[in-house]
């Protein structure tokens, strides 16, 4: 794509949302649960920033301390003035807006490249977009152009990189599961690892993670959104998360280019529930799994927990759910049954998948508990707790982790 025609697609698919919804004001929740909110700490964000999460993914954090200084300054009109990400209509100073300026600008460093140096900064676009569209609300019109954006500058860049990539289609319910195989050559079917991320975050998000973890090890990586986001919108999500992966997994023998004999699984947040979930129902055809701050149990089987997250994160359940007008104190209690434990996964019998467990020393979402509680019902499970002292250094150490677990366990 052209410097110019990059430019044209944006402003084409942003021209008619100038009055759009600002994304914090989007769920509509019961009076009760108003009064509720009110009540909560507040914070100056809306969005749960994760500058390190990007950083990592590729974003630069001067580029990104610099979108964040523009929302920070903008003399805009906001939908709630304690907010500063909540600016509303698709202007100057709006989230949607300067993340896409950023992508966009991406796509101009690419367009004086080539190769794998102008796929690199593809990708940087693709994830700014994807950014841009966060927490990717239902409903959320110009979180949905922004996802377009990323999923066009994602393939432009799959296109011209020296990684093989192939977008693969599995059917079901008379739609296809859309997902991304990523490998370093197809000289020889090779291992490969399904990953899924969580409920805020697309699968176009996870190159870095192939690129810098996966392919040395000769390893290819198969992306699947989470139900009910990205290409899975579609589909709500429902206590059976890893419904969506299941059918994935088993289409993997129709795959001439990878080993389906050595298939390992990698969940961050709740694509972390869904991959465990899915250690426990095929077994046979897994060889290892991972999962990082992964809720399976202390947080959703506690009603209290889950109404004292912020209301981005009560905002992204509620649209995960398709909940209409949300009453916080059913929508908590409705979680309960999403705990693998509650559901009798992991209460019974142990999984011969080897399943290293992780999360962040003090992660509220995903407390050790909850990863003791996986190791103990896995054959040869591991529960790691990753300092938090260094967060960034921390986040790399994880996912190093991670991927000598999964090259060691697949090649056995």
């Amino acid at each position: 794509m052209t410097q110019d025609s990059s430019k044209n697609l944006s402003e084409k698919l942003f021209a008619k949302n100038l009055q759009a919804k600002e994304t914090s004001i989007l769920t509509p929740y019961l009076p009760s649960s108003l009064t509720q909110l009110e009540q909560k700490p507040q914070y100056p964000w809306y969005r749960n920033n994760r500058r390190l999460q990007w950083a990592w993914q590729g974003l630069d954090p001067i580029d990104q301390e610099q979108v964040l200084a523009r929302i920070t300054s903008s003399k805009h009109e906001r939908s709630k003035d304690e907010w500063l990400d909540t600016v509303t209509g698709y202007r100057s100073g709006n989230w949607a807006y300067e993340w896409t300026q950023l992508g966009v600008e991406y796509q101009k460093k690419a367009a004086k490249l080539n190769g794998d140096e102008a796929a690199e900064w593809l990708f940087k676009a693709s994830l700014s977009f994807s950014v841009a569209g966060y927490p990717h609300l239902k409903g959320d019109n110009l979180a949905i152009q922004a996802q377009l954006l990323a999923s066009h500058a994602y393939m432009e860049a799959a296109e011209i990189s020296s990684h093989w990539h192939k977008k693969i289609e599995v059917p079901y319910e008379g739609r296809t599961i859309q997902c991304h195989l990523h490998l370093p050559h197809t000289e020889k079917p090779l291992p490969v690892v399904l990953v899924s991320a969580g409920l805020d975050s697309l699968q176009t998000d996870l190159w870095r993670f192939y690129r810098d973890y996966l392919a040395p090890y000769n390893i290819g990586m198969l992306t699947v959104d989470m139900p009910s986001v990205g290409q899975n919108s579609h589909w709500e999500l429902t206590q059976n998360t890893s419904v969506l992966h299941q059918e994935v997994l088993n289409y993997l023998p129709n795959l001439p280019w990878i080993d389906h004999f050595k298939v390992g699984l990698l969940g961050f947040r709740f694509g972390g529930n869904a991959l465990v979930r899915l250690s426990f129902l095929e077994p046979k055809k897994i060889k290892a799994c991972v999962a990082i701050g992964a809720p399976v149990h202390d947080v959703l089987s506690s009603p209290q927990k889950v109404a004292s997250m912020s209301k981005m994160y009560l905002d992204v359940l509620a649209s995960r759910l398709g909940k209409g007008a949300v009453d916080i104190g059913s929508l908590s209690s409705q979680m309960m049954a999403w705990s693998l434990k509650v559901q009798g996964i992991l209460s019974s019998r142990r999984t011969t998948v080897p399943i290293l467990a992780m999360s962040m020393e003090g992660d509220p979402v995903s407390p050790h508990s909850d990863n003791q509680l996986i190791a103990t019902y896995s054959q040869y499970g591991k529960a790691q707790k990753i300092s938090s002292k260094e967060l960034f250094k921390g986040y790399a150490e994880s996912l190093d982790l991670a991927a000598k677990w999964l090259q060691e366990e697949l090649n056995r």
